[in-house]
Formats: structure tokens, sequence, C-alpha cells
């Protein structure tokens, strides 16, 4: 859906599905927390992570706002324009909120470097390529690549104890 473009996103009808399926993403996130950390806020990552899914949430809320504009793109700017004027709503939850959510999940894969060293650097280089691609090169093909290649990287890390939960039953 984002690959298609802004005006795309605009005239979903009758309800913003990209933005709605973002939250529920970063809903379900939540769990990683417990799956890496055995608890919301039992290591530095778990924190960080649930900064960051507060932060997206709020991200969530300001797209389904524009979302509302329509194709009324003169409006947008205008709420842009005011959104990234103001630090205490730019800050966290347009640049530096949400990127703590990806901070979060590589340093959660981070630990399992030595354990699952294939399945830590997969993940932790797909949360580089998404911040490549958001920061450097405004790409929404990286940034979406990066996410496939960060979720294989997280499945692999889920998969991985998941068997080694079976073995030690």
């Amino acid at each position: 859906m984002v690959l298609q473009g802004n005006q795309f996103i605009q005239t979903q009808k009758p309800i913003d599905y990209a933005h709605w399926l973002l939250l529920l993403g970063i809903l379900l996130s939540l769990s990683l927390n417990y799956i890496f950390s055995k608890g919301i806020f039992n290591s530095t990552a778990a924190v960080i992570t649930t900064l960051g899914i507060i932060a997206l949430m709020g991200q969530a809320v300001i797209d389904f706002l524009w979302w509302s504009y329509g194709t009324d793109y003169e409006g947008m700017k205008n709420l842009t324009n005011q959104i990234m004027s103001n630090p205490s709503i730019s800050i966290p939850f347009m640049t530096i909120g949400p990127a703590l959510f990806y901070l979060g999940l590589a340093m959660h894969a981070g630990k399992f470097i030595r354990e699952r060293t294939i399945w830590s650097i997969i993940t932790i280089l797909g949360v580089i390529m998404i911040g490549i691609g958001s920061f450097v090169l405004d790409s929404r093909y990286v940034i979406l690549l990066g996410h496939i290649v960060m979720a294989f990287g997280i499945k692999g890390l889920i998969s991985m104890r998941n068997i080694e939960q079976h073995e030690t039953e």
C-alpha cells in the first residue's frame, strides 16, 4: 500500500487501511518485549522498544489526521508545517521516538549475537536499512525491504528460541 504513493494513501475508503495496519502491527510488537526480555520493563531494550511503540502510536494518530484531509493537499501541508514546527510533537512522534522502536529491536537482537549470530545480524541489518531508507535516501523501497529483512530476522530469532524451549522440556 505504501509503495503506491501518497495519493493512494489519502484516497483509501472507507478507512485508512495502511495506518490501521501500522497501528495493529505496533501493538502486536509489544509482545516482543515478553518474548525477548521476560517482561515489558525487564531490560533497557524493552524500555526503549516500548517508548518507540508509544511514539509510533502517536505517529499513527498524526497519520490518521493527515488521511482525514483526503486530497486537500494545501490543508495537509499546513498541518504538516504546524506539526513539524512544534518540537514537542515532531521530535517525539516523527523523528526520535519512532527511531527508538527500531533501536530497541536491534538491542533485543544484539543480546543473541553469540547464540543466534545469523538471525541477529539479519535483524540488525534490517534496522540499518530502515534507518538509511528513512534518513539518508528517503526511499520507500529501501524502508520496505528493511522491514522485510528485519521481520525475517526477528522470525528467525523467535523460531530459534522456540526450538530451544522445546529441547529443554
